[in-house]
C-alpha cells in the first residue's frame, strides 16, 4: 500500500466526549473532526467498530459485518425527529473519564427502543430500508435474527438456545415469532450505518482517511459462528473442536488461550474465501485502510484443542494467507491494509506481508532500554511501515516511563541518551520522534498527545472487566495543542505541503 507521508490520532469513538455515558457519531465526533483537520491530521484510527460482547472488547463482537448500536447518536435521532428534547433532556449523570457500561446500555436501549417506535409509526421497516436491506442481505438477515433469538433468550450464548434455533433447524418458525425484534435489530443497523456515512463523508471532506480495524478471529456467540458453523472448527453439538491462542513465551509460561474459533480453510477455499472476500468489502465501504490484528495468523496460527484451559498443548498450522489475499485482490482490486505484525515474527510472515506491500507496525515503547528490540527504535524504522508511541494494550507512554522510573530499571535513563533529551516531557520526544521517523504512517494514541498516566489505559489483557472504558473531555485538550501539531507535520512533512519560512523557525524554537 503506497501511502504519502502523513499523519494521525488513534481514538475509538466511545471515548469521545458527551453526555450519554459513551462517545457516539453525534456532535463531538465532527467536533473531533475538525480538531484534526485544524491540528493537520490526515489519518483518524478506530477499534472494530461492531456490537461488542461479554467484556465489552470491540475485539470480540456478536458480528463481524454489523455496528454497535452503542455509537448512535441520540443528538441525531433527535434531529431526525425520532426523540424529542425531552426524551434528551432526562440523562442520568455519568462519568465524564469512564464509560459504565451496564448503566449506559440500559440507558441507550431505552432511548432507541423510543427512536424504533416513532421510526414505525407510518411505514413498515422493510419498505422504508429496502434498499439497506437488500445491499447487506449477505449478513443482515442472520444478524438480525441471531440477535432477536439473543434477546428472546435474556442474552445467553446460542448454544443455550432453544435447539431449534441455536442449530437452525426451524428458522421460518423463530422468524415469524420474532418479527418484531427482528425489525428492531435491523433499524439499528440501518441507523448506524447512516450516522457512520454521514460522519466518514465528513471526515473525506476534510482530507482526512479513516483507518478501521480487523481483528482476524470472530467470536464464538457471534452471528458469523451461529450462520456458518461449517466454516469453523465447531463440533456439531457446538463445542469448539479447535480454538486460537498463542504459544507460551517469555511473557507467559502457559501461552495466552483466546478461545475464538479457527477456519476450516479448505471449506473457505471452494467458494474463493466468498466470506472473506465479502467481510473485507464491507468494511472498505466503511473505512478507507484496514489494520488486520493478529496478521501472522494468516501465514500460520496456533491451533490448540477445544477444552484445554491452557495454550501449551497446540501446534502450528499453516494457513493459505498468498491465496486469500490475492482472491481479495481479484475481487477487490487494491488492497489498502495494514499488517499488525507484532510478536513472534517468522520469516514466512514478513513475506506474506511484504509480497502484498502491506505496511507492518512499529511500537516505539517496544524499543527502549537495554532488552528492548531494536528494530522498534526509530533509526531503523523504514519508509513503508507505521509508527506509533505506544498500542491499546499497553500503558500510556506517560505511564510506562513512570513504572519504568519507579522500578528503576534504568530504562528511562537508557531513552534519556539514545534520545539526548534531559528534559521533563519525555512523552512528547517520543512524539516527535514518531513524527520525525521514516515512517509513512504516524499515528500517535489520544493519551499520548493529552500526556495522560495509565488512569487512561484502555485494556489490560488477561483481565476479566474494567477494560475499554477511557473517555476525555474537551476540557484536557489545550487552546493551543492543534496549532502545535499543524506544526509538527509541516516541520516533518506529514503531509507534505508547502510551508512558510516563519512557521519552520517557529517551530524549531519551540
Amino acid at each position: 500500500m503506497n501511502i504519502n507521508r502523513s499523519a494521525g490520532i488513534l481514538l475509538h469513538p466511545t471515548s469521545l466526549p458527551g453526555k450519554f455515558g459513551i462517545g457516539d457519531l453525534g456532535p463531538s465526533a465532527y467536533h473531533f473532526v475538525d480538531f484534526l483537520k485544524t491540528a493537520g491530521q490526515t489519518l483518524w484510527q478506530t477499534f472494530p467498530l461492531g456490537p461488542t460482547g461479554y467484556g465489552d472488547s470491540p475485539y470480540q463482537c456478536f458480528s463481524a459485518f454489523a455496528g454497535n448500536p452503542l455509537l448512535i447518536s441520540p443528538e441525531l435521532l433527535e434531529k431526525e425527529g425520532l426523540l424529542s428534547k425531552k426524551d434528551l433532556m432526562d440523562v442520568p449523570e455519568f462519568n465524564s473519564y469512564s464509560i459504565e457500561f451496564g448503566r449506559v446500555i440500559e440507558f441507550k436501549s431505552d432511548l432507541l427502543k423510543k427512536a424504533f417506535h416513532n421510526f414505525i409509526k407510518e411505514k413498515k421497516v422493510k419498505d422504508i430500508c429496502s434498499q439497506f436491506i437488500e445491499e447487506n442481505s449477505f449478513w443482515l438477515e442472520d444478524y438480525s435474527l441471531f440477535m432477536a433469538a439473543k434477546t428472546f433468550h435474556g442474552g445467553i450464548c446460542w448454544n443455550e438456545w432453544d435447539s431449534s434455533i441455536a442449530f437452525r433447524k426451524d428458522l421460518k418458525t423463530w422468524k415469524n415469532k420474532l418479527a418484531d425484534e427482528i425489525d428492531y435489530q435491523i433499524f439499528i443497523q440501518y441507523t448506524f450505518r447512516k450516522q457512520w456515512n454521514d460522519l466518514k463523508n465528513y471526515v473525506n471532506e476534510n482530507g482526512i482517511k479513516i483507518i478501521g480495524d480487523l481483528p482476524i478471529f470472530i467470536a464464538y456467540d457471534s452471528s458469523d459462528l451461529w450462520a456458518n458453523k461449517e466454516l469453523f472448527t465447531v463440533n456439531d453439538d457446538g463445542s469448539l473442536k479447535f480454538v486460537a491462542g498463542v504459544p507460551p513465551d517469555y511473557f507467559s509460561a502457559t501461552g495466552q488461550l483466546w478461545g475464538n474459533p479457527l477456519y476450516k480453510w479448505n471449506e473457505m477455499e471452494k467458494d474463493d474465501f466468498l466470506w472473506w472476500r465479502k467481510r473485507i468489502s464491507n468494511l472498505l465501504g466503511m473505512v478507507d485502510i484496514i489494520r488486520i490484528d493478529h496478521f501472522r495468523g494468516f501465514d500460520a496460527y496456533w491451533e490448540i484443542p477445544g477444552g484445554e484451559e491452557t495454550a501449551i498443548k497446540g501446534r502450528w498450522v499453516k494457513a493459505p494467507g498468498h491465496k486469500l489475499f490475492n482472491s481479495i485482490k481479484n475481487s477487490l482490486g487494491k488492497l489498502p491494509i495494514i499488517a499488525e505484525d507484532l510478536g513472534v515474527i517468522t520469516d514466512s510472515v514478513e513475506k506474506l506481508r511484504d509480497d502484498f506491500g502491506f505496511p507492518g507496525i512499529k511500537i516505539l515503547q517496544f524499543g527502549l532500554g537495554e532488552n528492548g528490540e531494536k528494530k522498534f527504535l526509530p533509526h531503523n524504522h523504514i519508509p513503508n511501515c507505521v509508527v506509533h508511541t505506544g498500542s491499546h494494550d499497553n500503558e500510556t507512554t506517560a505511564g510506562f516511563l513512570k513504572s519504568e522510573i519507579e522500578k528503576k530499571s534504568g530504562v528511562y535513563e537508557w531513552t534519556q541518551n539514545y534520545f539526548n533529551y534531559y528534559g521533563d516531557n519525555m512523552t512528547y520526544e517520543l512524539i516527535r520522534a514518531a513524527y520525525s521517523s521514516v515512517a509513512n504512517i504516524c499515528v500517535i494514541p489520544m493519551q499520548d498527545i493529552l500526556h495522560l498516566d495509565n488512569e487512561a489505559r484502555m485494556n489490560f489483557p488477561g483481565r476479566l472487566g474494567g477494560n475499554w472504558g477511557w473517555r476525555f473531555t474537551w476540557d484536557q485538550v489545550s487552546e493551543d495543542l492543534a496549532s502545535w501539531y499543524k506544526k509538527m507535520t509541516i516541520l516533518f512533512e506529514r503531509p507534505p505541503i508547502k510551508k512558510t519560512e516563519n512557521e519552520i523557525i517557529e517551530v524549531q524554537e519551540n
